[in-house]
């Protein structure tokens, strides 16, 4: 059997006005991810891995921020787009994993709902969708919380 691995990254700044959705679940924060669609910052990545693995290019490539488009558009929705493209390629997800990198929120008490969510949009079972968080120990841009960044690896399977 072939399989293919792709690895996704993003990073997205934490601003006031905004709401904080990752891994398409909102979570109760003060600040929330700035960017041209919701900022889910985890399934940018996850996005990213997916399109990586069938060298399909990046989430930039085909949902441009310069696309009025995809202005405020749910990230849920791009992430169903790159499924079908990856399924249109031939291949079917084996598994993914997602890292989130916050100082706060905590995300643990979303995790479940937020493997569900991925599980969902994916039509996976979310036995197959790891999620995972994670701090920087208050270092950099994320422990001084100017933002959020996500890690993400999907792995693919030929049909």
């Amino acid at each position: 059997m072939k399989i293919r691995a792709g690895l996704g990254y993003d990073v997205h700044r934490l601003v006031e006005g905004r709401e904080l959705w990752l891994c398409g679940v909102k979570l109760q924060h003060e600040k929330g991810l700035l960017g041209h669609s919701d900022a889910d910052v985890a399934l940018h990545a996850l996005c990213d891995a997916l399109l990586g693995a069938a060298a399909l290019g990046d989430i930039g490539k085909h949902f441009p921020p310069s696309d009025d488009a995809y202005k405020g558009i749910d990230s849920k929705l791009l992430l169903e787009r790159c499924v079908a493209m990856v399924r249109e390629r031939g291949y079917e997800v084996g598994n993914v994993d997602i890292t989130i990198c916050a100082e706060r929120p905590k995300i643990n008490p979303y995790i479940s709902e937020m493997r569900e969510c991925v599980a969902e949009v994916m039509q996976i079972p979310s036995d197959d969708v790891s999620i995972k968080a994670t701090t920087t120990e208050k270092l950099g841009f994320t422990g001084r919380e100017e933002g959020v960044s996500a890690y993400a690896i999907a792995l693919l399977e030929c049909r």
